[in-house]
């Protein structure tokens, strides 16, 4: 009776702990945990039963067989079966799975391969962190916890963006960036491919887009604070990808059942472009060169701006039509997606407004302003791309004027533009700048590696995004997108830093039920999606650890209020120069700053250890974060 009782409760601790243990991105919709663990070994098997699920089997062995070191076979059956069903379930759709893990065995069923290949990324994440290795890992008991799940998107549109205009990405970390995004659930890949700063796309017909618009001069330091191009200056800067570079990106893609959306930005952003063929822009400024990221713009906020360069195409001109066509012409047959980027965003009108061209042609077709003459020329691109079978999608700015008549868009700078595109009956991708900019700040600027950003989206923002606003249809919205702008971002190594954890939140807000979310609970997943990017060699930010300060004024004494990001943490500071550790200051109300030289130095713990960055804040910094302004300034 003693024996049976002590097995009992093993089993229960066993099942107890493997429940504790599930840290599933993005949350299944449905998940019931049971008992017992299923033991990978080296007599393990993956069965594919019908042809069409054979390239997730071979795929889920090679992941495998990485870090356990194992050879497992894969054959029609196996211990772990994937299988397609017959008659389709309808709940699944496309994208869906159920997952039966047992002690005996795992069986992974889905309409479609691409379900076989989510429920492969969901058994991943039941298997310890080091199963995301690329090199055996020793020691370790590849057990996965008893579950049965359901599970299915909420958007058929799950996006992430990469700019690699601003700064080139070589095509290995392009499918590294993709590898990682692909394990999330993550299914749609916008590479914006050009932009003022540089052409990363081989057109053959047009070869100087690539001799020229691929190269800029060579710069260091701060974006933005760079030289401009000296006469005779040599471009050395250079990057693109060749049409086999890019079938072989849209393969691999694919094979993670990732659609690559591309993106050629007009009628502005197009620098690059005009830098190849002066003939494009309204200036016809043969001086024009690449921007290498020195200043070429003022801007003055809410949205005005004035160009120093002409970076515009020319919507009067037949060779812009002539040249986008060709454009079109060799890059619709790269990309299986429907979709084609063209845009639309922040383009400077003052070239086109004192243009002889522009304004006969406003005359002749009765258009009130410019904003109907972009309007114009967007109409022509979209008739453009539909003669190559694709549709239009581009940035909100694409609604001034008047939308084209099937055109999708995506709303960035905020929900506004999203819901007159839905309104108007056009579907649209929510990718709000306020929400899923990863390019922006996540934590403080003291000790974030970009210290100039315009603005901050700390991961409780993102966390809290709703891409469906109230009282619109939401068969408009196809999903929503994570952006990340690669001005200030030089390694795949510091994208992944900017990319998560924020996107392993909006994974959930892309993939699971709405009105599923809680806070401490997605930071206890986040943390071992930590674990396992470490084991899988992948960066990413632990900015939510760290101090909020903020600093306020009153009856003439300056205050520091501490808040975080993480429920239980402890806050330690000081003010005497000391670095602050649990044994300094513990913070429980607003610090009153001392006058003079006085620094904050602030640091988190979490159960008597160190969690977050010390932040250390003059006071002078302190003042501005009132609005003051010091003698610094």
């Amino acid at each position: 009776m003693r024996l049976f009782s002590l097995l009992f409760v093993s089993t229960l601790l066993s099942s107890i702990v493997s429940a504790q243990n599930i840290a599933i991105i993005p949350q299944p919709v449905s998940l019931q945990t049971l008992k017992g663990n299923f033991r990978l070994t080296t007599q393990t098997t993956i069965g594919y039963g019908q042809t069409a699920g054979r390239p997730v089997a071979d795929m889920l062995a090679a992941r495998l067989n990485a870090p356990t070191g194992y050879h497992l076979k894969v054959q029609r059956q196996g211990l772990i079966q994937l299988h397609l069903n017959a008659k389709p379930n309808a709940t699944l759709g496309n994208e869906g799975y159920t997952l039966d893990v047992t002690a005996q065995n795992v069986r992974i069923t889905a309409n479609e391969p691409a379900g076989l290949f989510y429920g492969v990324q969901t058994l991943l994440q039941l298997f310890p962190p080091g199963i995301e290795s690329q090199t055996p890992v020793k020691k370790v008991v590849w057990n996965a916890p008893a579950v049965r799940i359901t599970d299915y998107p909420r958007f058929g549109w799950r996006g992430m963006m990469l700019d690699v205009s601003r700064h080139f990405f070589s095509k290995e970390d392009v499918k590294r960036y993709i590898d990682r995004m692909a394990r999330y659930k993550y299914n749609v890949f916008h590479w914006h491919l050009t932009d003022d700063n540089g052409w990363r796309i081989e057109i053959k017909s047009l070869p100087n887009l690539t001799k020229t618009g691929a190269c800029r001069v060579q710069r260091y330091g701060k974006w933005g604070q760079y030289e401009a191009p000296k006469p005779g200056e040599p471009a050395t800067d250079c990057g693109f990808y060749t049409q086999d570079d890019i079938r072989e990106v849209v393969a691999y893609a694919a094979e993670r059942y990732v659609t690559i959306l591309p993106e050629v930005d007009v009628p502005g952003h197009s620098m690059a472009a005009i830098a190849s063929y002066p003939e494009l822009c309204c200036t016809k400024d043969t001086s024009i060169r690449v921007n290498p990221g020195s200043k070429f713009a003022e801007w003055y906020g809410n949205g005005q701006f004035k160009m120093l360069v002409d970076n515009s195409m020319n919507p009067s001109s037949e060779q812009v039509y002539a040249f986008l066509d060709k454009v079109f012409t060799e890059m619709a047959p790269l990309f299986p997606n429907a979709y084609v980027h063209v845009g639309g965003d922040e383009c400077y009108h003052g070239y086109w407004e004192n243009d002889p061209g522009c304004k006969a042609l406003m005359e002749k077709e009765g258009l009130k302003n410019t904003h109907e003459l972009q309007s114009y020329f967007m109409k022509r691109v979209e008739k453009i791309l539909q003669s190559k079978g694709k549709k239009m999608i581009g940035w909100d700015e694409i609604l001034e004027g008047g939308l084209a008549p099937e055109a999708a868009v995506m709303s960035w700078r905020g929900l506004e533009g999203g819901i007159e595109a839905a309104k108007l009956g056009h579907n649209v991708v929510m990718t709000p700048n306020d929400y899923v900019y990863t390019d922006l700040l996540q934590g403080d600027p003291i000790v974030e590696p970009d210290q100039t950003s315009y603005k901050r989206v700390r991961l409780t923002k993102t966390f809290e995004f709703e891409p469906v606003p109230d009282n619109i249809d939401p068969k408009y919205i196809l999903g929503g997108q994570a952006n990340l702008w690669s001005e200030k971002v030089l390694t795949i190594r510091q994208a992944e830093y900017m990319t998560y954890p924020r996107a392993w939140a909006l994974a959930d807000t892309y993939w699971s039920a709405k009105g599923n979310k809680n806070w401490d609970a997605f930071i206890k997943r986040m943390e071992r999606h930590m674990e396992r990017s470490d084991a899988a060699g992948c960066n990413y930010a632990r900015s939510a650890y760290d101090a909020i300060v903020t600093a306020t004024e009153k009856d003439g004494k300056l205050f520091a209020s501490v808040a975080t990001e993480i429920n239980g943490l402890d806050v330690y500071y000081t003010l005497n120069e000391a670095l602050p550790d649990s044994y300094t200051l513990h913070y429980t109300q607003p610090v009153e700053i001392p006058e003079g030289p006085v620094t904050l130095k602030v640091i988190t713990y979490r159960d008597g250890k160190p969690v977050g960055k010390m932040i250390a804040l003059p006071r002078a910094e302190l003042l501005r974060r009132t609005g003051k302004q010091t003698d610094d300034d």
